[in-house]
């Protein structure tokens, strides 16, 4: 890996930071599933983009002063009896020479040195909130810098949430790369699981079965909790439980995605166990998939991020009138909101680090338009419980469609085309 990729980052934020300031970017610390058995180790999103430094209780000051900008990363300190148990440790040195900071410092000395650092600068920003205990260490370190001598000005505290989440809202090629081998592998798992699906498998085999998928193909880790809902199930929009028997006569919805390399995909697809879509379970889907095809055609430079929403809406108000669940005029019912009760999320997210990635949705006042290198996931659907006052033989149906969309200059670039979403070519893959 060319850490040039992750100095350049840091030193672009000489552009976005008032001068005279410090940036502080904590890392993410080791995570104990139960007594001192931890779970895999993974970086703080942010920390790896500007860093690519993979080790816990790290954390990275990016100095903006008169002096230009300066980076310092504190790291855990060279231990030869933990890196025998625990495996090697950069240090310090390693730090500078590897991974290309102007200054490093164990981890141990962050309460000794990180007041100095600070000392002298108008302004310390950091993701307030974000992470559990660290606003008040900030505090601690502000006020043990301003103590070093009483007529400095004092040090102000800005969130920097913002400033970092939109660096990393527009996507360079490097980054675009990752998300692309991302997506083919999940979108091949997505083509072998109907593939492979039949009546009487439980969820948990499918969800097996696409963790072994990512994993042969280089992803050891899904980006989320996959979602495996056969029948009703697909009605809970976050179901985890992923633990009941598919009959043959559900529709499976499946929203997973593979994480490569720090990057995550995001697809979502709802398939016929069967391998033959039922008429009623193809009214509805074609209903989506008509709204997804609608929207995903408004992502494109300039336009208003709100408008595949817009546009989803409509398209499934209408869709549900024209098939008899709702009843009255499209356009006062889109008005009304009737269609949140089959459809009621947004249609969807940014897309990078995190499956639900950092950057604002909007500038001032109004809505963001979007940029060439943008990632947004297009993820419509309706669902229809057996608790809905309908007809019985739409109860227990439910579809969401989801693909991971690429603002271009062109355009976009639907990154998870690879795997069906049209019914006829689903039941030909799956008979």
């Amino acid at each position: 890996m060319d850490n040039t990729i992750y100095k350049n980052r840091r030193n672009n934020l000489k552009e976005l930071l008032p001068n005279n300031s410090v940036l502080l970017i904590p890392g993410a610390d080791l995570q104990y599933r139960n007594a001192d058995s931890a779970f895999p180790f993974r970086q703080d999103s942010s920390f790896y983009y500007l860093s690519g430094f993979c080790e816990p209780s790290s954390l990275i000051a990016i100095v903006n002063n008169k002096d230009g900008i300066k980076s310092i990363i504190f790291v855990p300190p060279k231990d030869k009896l933990k890196e025998i148990w625990d495996g090697h440790r950069s240090g310090p040195v390693g730090a500078v020479d590897d991974f290309l900071f102007d200054k490093a410092y164990d981890n141990l000395q962050i309460d000794k040195i990180l007041p100095d650092i600070l000392h002298g600068h108008e302004e310390v920003l950091y993701p307030i909130g974000k992470k559990k205990g660290f606003d008040q260490q900030v505090i601690d370190w502000t006020t043990a810098a301003g103590s070093k001598d009483r007529h400095s000005k004092s040090i102000n505290i800005i969130d920097a949430t913002s400033l970092i989440g939109n660096m990393r809202l527009i996507k360079d090629e490097h980054e675009i790369s990752l998300i692309r081998k991302a997506c083919d592998i999940s979108a091949e798992a997505h083509i072998e699981a109907m593939k492979s699906v039949k009546d009487g498998d439980n969820e948990q085999q499918i969800e097996s079965m696409y963790i072994h998928e990512f994993s042969k193909r280089g992803a050891r880790f899904p980006a989320y909790n996959p979602i495996i809902a056969g029948g009703e199930n697909a009605c809970v929009l976050h179901y985890v439980e992923n633990n009941q028997n598919l009959k043959s006569s559900d529709l499976l919805l499946v929203d997973a995605g593979c994480e490569y390399q720090m990057y995550a995909a995001d697809i979502t697809r709802t398939f016929p166990v069967s391998g033959k879509f039922s008429e009623e379970q193809l009214q509805i889907y074609k209903i989506v998939l008509d709204a997804m095809n609608a929207a995903i055609d408004s992502v494109k430079e300039g336009n208003n991020i709100m408008q595949p929403q817009e546009i989803s809406e409509k398209v499934i108000t209408e869709g549900l009138v024209n098939i008899g669940l709702l009843k009255g005029d499209p356009e006062e019912l889109h008005k009304s909101g009737a269609y949140k009760d089959f459809y009621m999320h947004k249609i969807g997210h940014w897309l990078g680090l995190d499956v639900h990635d950092a950057g604002d949705y909007t500038e001032g006042d109004e809505f963001m338009t979007f940029k060439p290198g943008m990632i947004t996931t297009i993820e419509p659907g309706i669902y229809i419980s057996s608790k809905m006052d309908v007809d019985d033989k739409w109860k227990g149906i439910g579809v969401r469609i989801e693909d991971d969309i690429l603002v271009t200059k062109d355009g976009n670039e639907n990154l998870t085309k690879k795997v069906p979403s049209d019914p006829n070519e689903i039941e030909s893959l799956m008979s």
